[in-house]
């Protein structure tokens, strides 16, 4: 028996089976017909309780199958993705002015971002569809996450990425196997191109709002953030945002999480964007259901985003949630990557890190209370971007002699 109950387009509402539809809602559209996954919550509710969970020995977002959509469990591909660390950082929270303040660390995934998340459902559904290729666009992460798994899984993977994506990222794919092509333009240019490529070829699309499934593996960051705080919900959930998957799969899994009785609130999400690539927060401001293209201008290559193809979705959710999307600038994210690295060991690229500058830029700004509590979601390791990351270091590493008094001078302030 099917488990997902109903695929419902987020905007005319129509609803499709799982075996009619793949991708979006044809009278909608790809833009506004992105499809929502839904599933009998009765019997979610009966399988995925508190006791469930604290029995079950599998530490990684699997533990979670009961409401993620897969059919043919056979196919999941043995890469330990989820249940990534959760770090409670005082020093931090008294800086800020809060009363607690937890790291999330999804840079310990297996190809070191949160896309793993979403990348291995899709390979999932991609099996259970027998398909033999699948293609993605992506600034970076999402294919190198996609690549992991289907070097695994024996697929063939075709990449669309623009140009200038990061050199870890492309050295990543390349190794992983993918065939990848560097798109001469921007990412949203990638994008289209991937879509036209594989409906001319049929090609199985992992490209972010298209596939409705990916969402359902990012929303497993919500559910690790509830048990992982005893089941203590946060004030507030901080993330970088590009696309805007992210934002709706959040919500919706804390949606999912309160709607079958597992936790009793639901925190506000604060989705944050580069000042050079902020469509959403220029919608959300002005209180628009879509955005208007904007050309991109940051260092933060994984949210360098300017069709936002999750928009409807997350502009849909970050009214529900009581949230709002905000932006900051490049001189903020840097910041903020040296403060993760510096206060909580955690090195995060830039985009990795946007969430800890909007975390910063609110609290400074007297937005958020001092008994309020608050999780920052870290979604890919710096080492991705190292380029980017080393933008944010004010240091140089220092020539020394081969002698211990030239060491002795140098070090003359920290020696005791």
């Amino acid at each position: 028996m099917n488990k997902i109950t109903i695929l419902k387009c987020i905007s005319c509402t129509k609803e499709f089976s799982p075996q009619e539809l793949d991708y979006t809602c044809p009278d909608c559209g790809p833009m506004r017909g992105t499809l929502e996954v839904l599933y009998d919550y009765d019997r979610v509710a009966k399988e995925l309780t508190r006791d469930a969970l604290t029995s079950n020995r599998d530490f990684s977002h699997w533990r979670y199958l009961p409401v993620l959509p897969i059919e043919n469990e056979r196919f999941i591909q043995p890469l330990a993705v989820g249940w990534t660390p959760t770090y409670e950082n005082s020093t931090m929270a008294e800086k800020l002015g809060l009363k607690n303040l937890w790291v999330k660390d999804d840079g310990r995934n297996p190809s070191a971002s949160y896309k793993d998340r979403a990348s291995s459902v899709a390979v999932v559904k991609a099996l259970e569809k027998s398909a033999l290729i699948i293609t993605a666009a992506s600034t970076g992460n999402a294919a190198s996450s996609l690549a992991a798994f289907t070097a695994l899984a024996g697929l063939k993977t075709i990449i669309f990425v623009p140009h200038d994506a990061p050199k870890a990222k492309l050295t990543q794919l390349l190794l992983f196997g993918a065939k990848v092509l560097r798109v001469n333009g921007t990412y949203d240019d990638a994008f289209d191109l991937c879509c036209v490529a594989a409906e001319k070829w049929g090609w199985y699309n992992r490209s972010t709002a298209i596939n409705p499934y990916l969402g359902e593996g990012k929303k497993t960051g919500a559910f690790e953030i509830c048990e992982q705080l005893n089941w203590q919900v946060p004030d507030y959930v901080f993330v970088a945002v590009g696309d805007g998957c992210i934002y709706q799969s959040l919500w919706k899994g804390f949606k999912e999480f309160h709607q079958i009785g597992l936790i009793d609130r639901t925190p506000k999400i604060i989705g944050v964007q580069a000042e050079g690539a902020a469509p959403l927060v220029q919608a959300f401001i002005a209180g628009k259901e879509i955005t208007e293209p904007v050309e991109t201008n940051t260092f933060a290559d994984s949210i360098a985003v300017g069709v936002p193809r999750d928009q409807v979705k997350a502009l849909k959710a970050v009214r529900e949630s009581g949230g709002k999307f905000i932006a900051v600038s490049d001189a903020e994210i840097k910041n903020a990557i040296s403060e993760l690295a510096g206060n909580a060991g955690v090195l995060a690229e830039p985009a990795g890190a946007t969430g800890m500058a909007g975390l910063t830029k609110m609290a400074n700004n007297s937005e958020i209370k001092s008994y309020e509590t608050a999780v920052v979601l870290v979604t890919g390791n710096g080492l991705k971007d190292i380029d980017g990351v080393m933008k944010a270091s004010t240091s140089q590493a220092v020539l020394v002699k081969n002698d211990i008094e030239n060491i002795g001078e140098i070090c003359r302030d920290l020696i005791h």
